[in-house]
Order: structure tokens, then C-alpha cells, then sequence
């Protein structure tokens, strides 16, 4: 019996003294990743999980501790890579790092990390947009930024420059329901895009002779911001739609938001002649007496004597 008992106490002693070799080859591991912090995030990364898994091999409270140690760091580690990524500007390598910090601090229950990481992706997908939209890739920087304002729907800003990349891409449809939405959101940029977007399609609506789609997309440049060239298009569709009455009000703005223009008095002549057509002698009256002095005088002058 007292053979067997020795014998027993032995193998305890074996087992002891492999169970403090193994415990120690895990912490001296997990020291390496401690060391290599400062200088390599990924080596640091690596020797924290091999010493988790050295750790998780191992029975005992001293055991559980160090796995608990590891647990603790390797999401935070993860983070820290993903910001390394995110200040070099390698976007697309960041958000798998934020995504993969997510998912290991959801695992090991460290919540203020998954917290900063999901935090952290808005931003990122911004930063790649952004940087995207001034390298002229006008898809990349709309699919990036789409992303933003799924993750945060109250960023105007992100509404804006999707907008904007929208633009720059020939998706206008598109680019008019972001740019509405950042002015929602009060981005006043978005209402001097939406007007110029507007005026273009009224532009080309006029061109292509479709004068009431025309004047409902200049009108709609106008409800954003007010343009001279605008009302001068709408003037214009509606002297072709035959609203005379409609198209000297336009010039009439026209004149009142640009009184300098160059083409002031080829407008005011325009008037003068219009209302005289359509028999409203006295706008006819004021308009020519306004050409005194301008190239049209002369004519002015005659036209007033056949009133």
C-alpha cells in the first residue's frame, strides 16, 4: 500500500510540476503580445491568442484568470489595428477589422469595445466616400457613403456628398432624392445644388421643346434658390407656349433679381414688344420709355409714337 502511495504522490508531483511549465509558457506568451504593443499591434495580436489557447488547455483558477486576461485584451487589440488602419487610410481593411472587433467583444462580452467599434464605422465609411469622391470615383464614393446614411439616417452631411457623388455619376434622380434629404436636415449647400440641378434639367427640358416640364423643373430651381437664369428660361417656355402675360412676369423678375444684366435691354425691349403683341398697352408704354438711351431708342421712340 505505501508503494502504491508513493507511487501516486509522484505522478501528483509530475503532473504539478507540468501543469506550472505549461502556466508559465502561456504567461511568458502572453507578455510577448504585452512587449509587443508598442511596436507591432499584429504580433501582439498573435501571441495574445496563442497564449489564450495555451491558457484554455489548462485547468485551475491561475488558468481561468489568464484567459480572462486574454479575453480582455484581444478585442482591444483588434480596435487598435482597426484605427492604425483607418489613420493610414486603408478603409476597406478597417472596416474588417471593426467588423471582426465587434464579433470577438460580443464573444467575450468586453461591450465598451463593441461599442467603439460599431461606433467607429459611420465614420470610416465617410472618410472613404469622402476620399473617393475627390479621387473622381463617383460610384465607389456613392456606395460608401449609401452606407452612412443607412448607419446613421441624421448625418446631412453624408446626404450631401452622396448627394454630390450622385451628381458627379449621372445619377440625378438619385442625387436629387439625397440632396432633398441633406436639406431636410439642414445642409443650406444642398439647396443651392438642388436649384442648379433643377435649372440644368430645365435647361434641357427647354431645348428639347417640352416647355410645361421646363417650367415645373425651373419653378422647382427657384422654390431652392432664386436665379435670374431661370426665370429667364421660364420666359422663354412660356413665350413658346404662347403665354405672353407669363412670360413678361418672368422677364420682369428676371430683371428685378439681375438689374445690371447685359442683356438688360435686349429683356426690356423683349417685354416692351410682348406686351405690345398681346395688346396690353400700358406694360408696352413703360418698357419702351425704359430703352431711352440703349441701342433700341430709336426704335423705342417709334413704337411709343404708334401707341
Amino acid at each position: 500500500m505505501k508503494k502504491i502511495f508513493a507511487v501516486v504522490a509522484a505522478l501528483g508531483l509530475a503532473a504539478s510540476m507540468a501543469f506550472a511549465q505549461d502556466y508559465n509558457a502561456a504567461v511568458e506568451t502572453f507578455n510577448a503580445g504585452a512587449q509587443a504593443l508598442e511596436t507591432n499591434k499584429t504580433e501582439a495580436l498573435a501571441q495574445f491568442r496563442a497564449a489564450l489557447e495555451q491558457a484554455q488547455a489548462l485547468e485551475g483558477e491561475d488558468a481561468e484568470a489568464l484567459v480572462a486576461k486574454c479575453k480582455e485584451a484581444i478585442p482591444g487589440v483588434i480596435l487598435s489595428i482597426a484605427k492604425e488602419k483607418i489613420n493610414e487610410g486603408a478603409y476597406d481593411e478597417a472596416l474588417a477589422s471593426l467588423a471582426e472587433a465587434q464579433s470577438v467583444a460580443g464573444e467575450y462580452e468586453i461591450a465598451a469595445v463593441a461599442e467603439e467599434a460599431a461606433s467607429l464605422v459611420p465614420n470610416t465609411y465617410m472618410r472613404k466616400g469622402s476620399t473617393l469622391l475627390k479621387a473622381g470615383d463617383f460610384a465607389g464614393a456613392a456606395e460608401a457613403l449609401e452606407e452612412v446614411t443607412k448607419l446613421t439616417p441624421e448625418d446631412g452631411m453624408a446626404f450631401l456628398l452622396l448627394g454630390q457623388a450622385q451628381l458627379q455619376g449621372g445619377a440625378t434622380n438619385k442625387a436629387v432624392a439625397s440632396l432633398e434629404k441633406a436639406n431636410e436636415l439642414g445642409e443650406t449647400q444642398a439647396a443651392k445644388l438642388l436649384s442648379t440641378t433643377y435649372l440644368k434639367m430645365g435647361m434641357g427640358l427647354v431645348k428639347a421643346g417640352k416647355n410645361a416640364e421646363a417650367i415645373e423643373a425651373l419653378e422647382k430651381s427657384n422654390s431652392y434658390l432664386e436665379s435670374a437664369n431661370a426665370y429667364k428660361l421660364i420666359a422663354s417656355a412660356y413665350t413658346k407656349s404662347g403665354k405672353s402675360a407669363k412670360a413678361i412676369e418672368a422677364y420682369k423678375k428676371y430683371l428685378e433679381i439681375n438689374p445690371n444684366a447685359k442683356d438688360a435691354a435686349d429683356i426690356i425691349f423683349t417685354i416692351a414688344a410682348t406686351a405690345q403683341k398681346a395688346g396690353d398697352k400700358a406694360t408696352a408704354k413703360e418698357y419702351y420709355k425704359k430703352l431711352a438711351g440703349t441701342k433700341y431708342a430709336a426704335q423705342a421712340e417709334a413704337q411709343l409714337k404708334t401707341l
